[in-house]
């Protein structure tokens, strides 16, 4: 028998699909086979396992035989590890055709695998993972009171000098973040003053990873076009 978290027959009120149902949720096949091995089954306190380990280790001996509790949040944490461990190029593969559903563009854009590889550590999910990814790959379109916040006349003579250092800066993460570092101590600013309009004019959002990071995957003439903008 299989309970929901509140101990209950697992049941359609606790959220239950078919099990053919997951991989449109996001879920990695691996990350199911590995979940559902182990619901009613043990090793030791071994929870991550590959299915040549699940077939020379398992034995009926290690059958329990109380019900098992269907853990949601667990299996979300086993499909984010899958997802770690993935090949960007075989995760591009796959959630390509998702954002591709929310209109992604990839004309003219920044690699996919070169993108998941920063965005894949929080995904649970491909399906998160495919929204997370979408920033680079959409028109920006920031909120007007968030720029009027972020964006200040204090601000823009720091970004201008910012925009002219991207002219000619060598085109890496490292000489990307010296440069911004070398702005805000000229203007004496701290990071998320400068930062924040920056992912507002570049992404359109203000949640990002690292800012140079993501002005390394745009590359120079996406980024210099979009400060240009509001310059």
């Amino acid at each position: 028998m299989i309970l929901g978290t509140d101990g209950e027959k697992l049941s359609k009120r606790h959220g239950a699909v078919s099990v053919t149902d997951y991989p449109k949720e996001g879920y990695l096949p691996e990350a199911m086979l590995n979940y559902l091995a182990r619901l009613g089954w043990s090793h030791g306190n071994d929870e991550v396992f590959s299915m040549g380990q699940f077939t020379q280790w398992f034995d009926l001996d290690h059958l329990t035989k109380s019900p098992a509790q269907f853990d949601l949040e667990k299996l979300l944490w086993l499909n984010n590890h899958y997802i770690k461990q993935a090949h960007n190029e075989r995760l591009a593969g796959l959630i390509r055709p998702i954002m591709e559903q929310s209109g992604a563009q990839f004309e003219n854009a920044p690699d996919l695998a070169a993108v998941i590889a920063l965005m894949k550590e929080r995904a649970p999910t491909l399906n998160e993972l495919a929204g997370f990814a979408m920033l680079f790959y959409r028109q920006p379109a920031p909120d007007a009171a968030l720029l009027t916040q972020h964006l200040t006349d204090a601000i823009k003579p720091a970004l201008a000098q910012y925009a002219e250092q991207l002219k000619t800066v060598e085109w890496t993460k490292e000489a990307l973040s010296a440069a911004l570092k070398e702005v805000l101590a000229a203007h004496k600013l701290k990071m998320p003053q400068l930062a924040m309009p920056l992912r507002l004019i570049i992404t359109g959002q203000l949640q990002t990873p690292s800012i140079d990071a993501v002005v390394e995957l745009f590359g120079r003439d996406v980024v210099l076009a979009r400060i240009a903008n509001y310059l």
